[in-house]
């Protein structure tokens, strides 16, 4: 994977912008989480300074991953469309004293620095906003290992019992 490096401080400060696209099996911690890797993350990036003169990037991220319906077992498309705000801050101290100030639970501060990874905060942006747990509305007729495992008749541990008792 190439990594996206930026000086994220002035990326914002020259209110810079850039977008692009990046395949699902390029983001290892992303295709971990997918059925087969197939996808593309599309995300578009810009820098701007916030009223209180902090840098801010806002990401937008979008596509289609195939995940594992937690309910039949089988793969479930599931479109990802997230967007964010982030602060930059230059250390944690500095991103704990910002966060207590701008006190909103939509912005999220974190550190920034002069060989910022676009690609990581990509990443972590797509990750954050696939379900804990994905389920289709209304599973597949007929599909999966838990449909299956459901309908297969089982002896009864108590006929087995029985039989042993014989």
């Amino acid at each position: 994977m190439n990594a996206f490096v930026i000086d994220a401080f002035d990326f914002c400060r020259l209110k810079q912008q850039a977008q692009g696209e990046i395949p699902v099996a390029e983001l290892g911690r992303l295709a971990q989480e997918t059925v087969d890797r197939s996808g593309t993350i599309r995300w578009a990036l810009s820098g701007d300074i916030d009223k209180l003169g902090h840098a801010q990037l806002s990401l937008a991220v979008s596509g289609a991953v195939n995940l594992i319906c937690q309910r039949c077992l089988t793969a479930l498309n599931f479109e990802i469309d997230s967007k964010s705000l982030l602060v930059l801050a230059k250390d944690e101290a500095q991103a704990d004293a910002i966060e207590e100030l701008i006190d909103d639970d939509e912005i999220d501060v974190i550190v920034g620095s002069a060989a910022f990874d676009v690609n990581y905060l990509i990443e972590d942006e797509a990750l954050l906003a696939l379900p804990v747990a994905p389920k289709h509305d209304k599973c597949p007729e007929g599909g999966g290992a838990a449909v299956e495992a459901k309908s297969a008749e089982r002896a009864s541990p108590f006929e087995v019992l029985k039989k042993l008792k014989q």
